[in-house]
């Protein structure tokens, strides 16, 4: 097998290991970091292609999650049909709000999206109507594929691992395609860009509706997964935990969400053991990753990876 390969390889033992052998606690884990790294993903791509931290995500996963609830549970429309209007509704909000905040750029940019984000929780709570408000949406019926119930998170591993493998394997697409080589040069060098003719604001308004598409994809996952939903899910604590995923990954990594979406799921249930302390112990551990492999954890192994092969690497 050529050594390209292994990783990959590793990747659908460890997949099916777990999917057969892993323990229900282990295994529900796994599901929510798949999740997460499905809206991270959508971060990454804008920040690690566009050099845009988005702090917005959070209102999009929302967003996805409560119409796949209302429409499934209040107006008994079927699966498909709930996520499909999440990912519109989606797709339409960011068109109409990234047109006008992308002609900003770095922290201004950033805190516009952090405003958003703000707003969108704050609508959360005040359209009780919709969303439950405190109360939430309970009873969202699980997912099926031809007739067979996802009702178990070993189940929904079988499905929720090879779309977030599917969607990483688009993008990392995206990213070699022509328009991604215009991306890297919007990102590196924008006023070159510009000269070779590249409009850099309807691509950059076209990455933040692919990322808030991601995001809502991953929120109505979660809905049908655990079957309620509430606004505590979707503050700003969950746009910064998403935004943490290719930052810890290494934002240029598209694969890399991987590693970085276990870390930021699975990391602090092993800290809660120590008690009231395990929030500081989490970021302590951040602060460390970030130190010591400024590159991220995909950057890392892939320097450690090239050191072996030139024999550096005792």
């Amino acid at each position: 097998m050529d050594r390209r390969h292994l990783p990959f390889a590793a990747a659908v033992l460890a997949w099916l290991l777990v999917g057969l052998f892993g323990s229900r606690h282990a295994v529900d884990l796994g599901n929510f970091a798949a999740i997460s790294a499905i809206a991270g993903l959508g971060v990454g791509m804008l920040l690690g292609q566009c050099g845009i931290v988005n702090l917005a995500q959070g209102l999009f996963f929302g967003i996805g999650a409560y119409a796949s609830a209302y429409l499934t549970v209040n107006a008994g429309a079927p699966v498909l049909v709930g996520i499909g209007c999440g990912l519109a509704l989606s797709a339409a909000l960011a068109l109409a709000l990234g047109w006008p905040i992308l002609k900003l750029s770095g922290f201004f940019l950033a805190l516009a999206t952090l405003a958003i984000g703000a707003i969108g929780t704050v609508l959360f709570f005040e359209w009780d109507g919709i969303t439950g408000g405190t109360l939430g949406i309970g009873g969202i019926p699980r997912l099926s594929v031809a007739g067979w119930s996802l009702d178990t998170p070993q189940r929904f591993h079988w499905l929720i691992w090879p779309l977030a493998a599917l969607l990483m394997a688009l993008c990392a697409n995206l990213v070699d395609s022509r328009p991604g080589l215009a991306l890297r040069a919007m990102r590196d060098a924008p006023a070159a860009a510009q000269v070779m003719a590249i409009e850099l604001r309807r691509l950059r308004t076209a990455m933040f509706v692919l990322s808030a598409v991601l995001g809502a994809l991953a929120g109505s996952l979660f809905a049908h997964y655990v079957s309620f939903v509430s606004v505590q899910s979707f503050g700003i604590e969950r746009s910064i935990a998403l935004l943490l995923i290719p930052v810890l990954a290494g934002a240029r990594s598209v694969w890399g969400v991987t590693a970085g979406a276990l870390l930021v799921t699975v990391l602090p249930e092993l800290l809660s053991r120590f008690g009231d302390v395990h929030q500081m112990l989490f970021g302590l551990a951040l602060v460390l990753v970030v130190t010591l492999v400024p590159e991220g954890l995909a950057g890392a192994a892939l320097s450690w990876v090239r050191k072996a092969r030139k024999g550096q690497v005792a």
